[in-house]
This record gives structure tokens, sequence and C-alpha cells, in this order.
């Protein structure tokens, strides 16, 4: 970034790019980077609209759009340097969350290991040749409340497929 252009930001400009160097993002935990996030946004939007402000005002006075460019060349310099400072902490908050996200998928993992370890193991019965029984598997019945209702469920299902096979 230019040095002339930090050196001329307001302190508290200077104090939120300085918020932003890398080595102090490595001490922010997840929650104080989001919040980092929202004030550097804050402030690269609103320097964003002091731009286009001023360059729409240039343009009705200078006459065009290529004179009135150089005008305004210290708002879009300091919009580019919060957009840089913005690209730092959205990339730091991207790996906070990544790093975040990992270690709470491996919390998740570990519970489910130890939930479904948690009951005595299964034992297969064993028939008088030594061989495991296979188990015997009852029929589910598929019911919505009544007898006479599954009836007429089927029988209407019939009745249409022998409209259709009488077609």
């Amino acid at each position: 970034m230019n040095k002339a252009l930090l050196n001329s930001l307001t302190e508290k400009e200077a104090a939120l790019v300085r918020e932003a160097d890398p080595a102090a993002l490595r001490e922010l935990d997840e929650d104080q980077l989001l919040e980092l996030h929202e004030r550097v946004r804050r402030e690269r939007s609103k320097h964003l609209k002091v731009y286009r402000r001023g360059a729409s005002a240039a343009v009705e006075t200078v006459g065009g759009r290529g004179k009135a460019y150089d005008q305004n060349q210290r708002a879009r310099a300091k919009v580019e340097v919060f957009e840089s400072v913005l690209a730092q902490v959205s990339r730091q908050v991207s790996a906070a969350a990544r790093k975040a996200s990992q270690e709470l998928r491996a919390e998740r993992i570990a519970a489910a290991r130890a939930a479904t370890s948690a009951g005595p193991p299964r034992e297969t019965p064993v028939n008088d040749g030594g061989t495991p029984v296979p188990s015997v598997r009852r029929d589910s019945t598929r019911t919505t409340g009544g007898l006479k209702r599954d009836a007429s469920s089927r029988a209407q299902g019939a009745r249409r497929q022998g409209a259709r096979d009488a077609r």
C-alpha cells in the first residue's frame, strides 16, 4: 500500500488498518474477526459512497467522466486500501471458520462413535451345527389407520390399473 496514503488516513482509519495487520489477525478468535470484518466493510462502503458521489458531482462541473477521473484520485485510493484490508480480514475469517468447522466435526464424530459403542455387543443365535441362524424378519404391515381403509386403497389402485389395461 502507498505509504503517503496510509499517512494521510485519519487516526480512526489508520487504527483500523493496523488492526488488520496479518500478525494481529492471527491473535483474534472467530467472533473478533467477524466484528473486525464488519467494521472494515462499513468503512470501505462509506469511502466507496464518498468516491461515487464525488465522481458524479465532478462530472457535472467538469463536463465529462474522463476529466473528472483525476480529481477524485484520493477517494479512489482510500477505497482500494480498505478493499485490500477487507480481503485480508476475509481470508482470516475463512481460515478461522474452516478450523472451527473441522474441530466441531471431529467432536461430533467422536461423540457419535462413543454413543454407538456404549451397548453390549450383539450375539447371533447359533444352531446345533455351529453356523449362525439367519434372523427371521417379520413382514411389516403398512397401515393408514384401519384395515378397511387399506383394503379400499388397494382396490382403488387395482381399479385404476384395470382401466389402464383396458385401453
